[in-house]
């Protein structure tokens, strides 16, 4: 009860260093979403009242990607229509801009944007039509042979089918979808590091004085009014307790992760080291479930990156001379080989596994496809280009 009355009643903003006063009020134009455009377009559009209200309905139905969520059945059925006459507006819907809009697949979407292409393709249009699966698994052989065309040809279809837009609702994403806040930041200061949480702008949480008032007012408000008070004024300290743990909590794994990781952020990401949930459990006396919900959906930014609280947590994988290195270094690794590969003849995952014994890291053919799967890179046959 006392520590409810006496909480103090102050109120601050701690703003970061060096942060002008303008950018942080400065306002920012409303965006126009990818339904506003599309709902701009359809209002003028040649549509009759019933047209438009399936219309109306579909631009529902479409997801960020640009694509259709529906069945065409479920969409009559829940206007009272045909599946007819919803078929008829989608086609005309798909016509908007972005091109391919509402389609139900990629094969439509690509189709959709090669027949709205000036001058018409038709042998890309063929392609895509009649070879659509040797052309997602890039058998350029079976194309050819199936449309009698020369290599040469299906490398220039190819190109003119690449160069389409396989989701045409992103461009259509906000930049503040885009943006990663972070919710901690790591700076070194004349030799040492500095935590603090990104936070600045989030005002700290009191009790409400008037509240307080109230429950020492004995004569004018009646026992039932003041429990009434307690209760809720006991919740509301609770949750500021959380709030408070909570920031201790981050800020505790964060100082155990960077006693752990210190090289990584003095010279990036190449020293990261091999740490599991374990290491910083252990270190900050908390439980393994409690590291992991606090580091999940977290980011913190260092001079080299933006990076999430679970990237630093990675298995050991030890190397031919005995030293054990974070298997993050050997995907780096990976990801380096296939980008410098000759893209007519790229490496099978048995010739990555004997470059990098080269190097010295002893990675089986399996842990190769494992890692090269978990970063979604394709198999050497789809990175093969004519």
């Amino acid at each position: 009860m006392e520590e409810i009355l006496n909480d103090e009643d102050n109120f601050e903003i701690k703003q970061p260093r060096e942060r002008k006063e303008e950018e942080i009020d400065r306002p920012e134009p409303a965006p126009i979403t990818l339904m506003d455009h599309l709902f701009e377009q359809l209002h003028l559009a040649p549509l009759s009242p019933e047209e438009m209200r399936i219309g109306e309905y579909i631009l529902w139905c479409i997801d960020d990607d640009g694509y259709l969520t529906c069945d065409i059945d479920v969409i009559a059925e829940n206007t009272e229509t045909s599946p007819e006459a919803v078929d008829k507006v989608l086609a005309v819907i798909q016509r908007f801009d972005p091109v391919g809009i509402g389609a139900r697949n990629l094969q439509e979407c690509l189709l959709i944007q090669l027949q709205e292409k000036d001058p018409r393709d038709e042998l890309a249009i063929r392609m895509v039509q009649e070879c659509f699966e040797d052309f997602t698994n890039k058998r350029f052989e079976k194309i050819a042979k199936k449309l009698d065309i020369p290599l040469s040809e299906v490398k220039r279809i190819m190109d003119v089918v690449s160069r389409l837009n396989p989701k045409p609702g992103e461009r259509y994403i906000s930049e503040a979808e885009n943006y990663i806040v972070p919710d901690v930041i790591v700076e070194k200061v004349e030799g040492n590091f500095s935590i603090h949480l990104n936070d600045w702008n989030i005002p700290r949480l009191r009790i409400n004085e008037s509240y307080k008032q109230l429950l020492k007012d004995k004569r004018k408000v009646s026992k039932e009014t003041r429990d009434y008070i307690r209760q809720r004024l006991e919740s509301a300290r609770w949750l500021i307790n959380s709030i408070y743990q909570r920031r201790s909590t981050i800020l505790r794994v964060m100082e155990s992760i960077l006693r752990h990781q210190r090289k990584f952020f003095e010279k990036g990401k190449e020293h990261l080291k091999p740490m599991i949930l374990k290491d910083v459990a252990d270190d900050v006396s908390l439980d393994i479930s409690t590291v992991s919900r606090v580091t999940s959906g977290k980011y913190v930014q260092t001079d080299f990156g933006v990076y999430e609280l679970k990237y630093f947590f990675s298995e050991r994988l030890e190397m031919a001379d005995g030293e054990e290195v974070s298997n993050k270094l050997i995907k780096d690794r990976i990801k380096q080989i296939i980008d410098k590969e000759d893209s007519k003849k790229p490496y099978n995952d048995q010739t990555i596994s004997e470059l990098l014994r080269k190097d010295g890291f002893i990675v089986a053919r399996r842990t190769v496809a494992k890692y090269r799967e978990q970063m979604m890179l394709p198999v050497a046959r789809l990175r093969r280009k004519i």
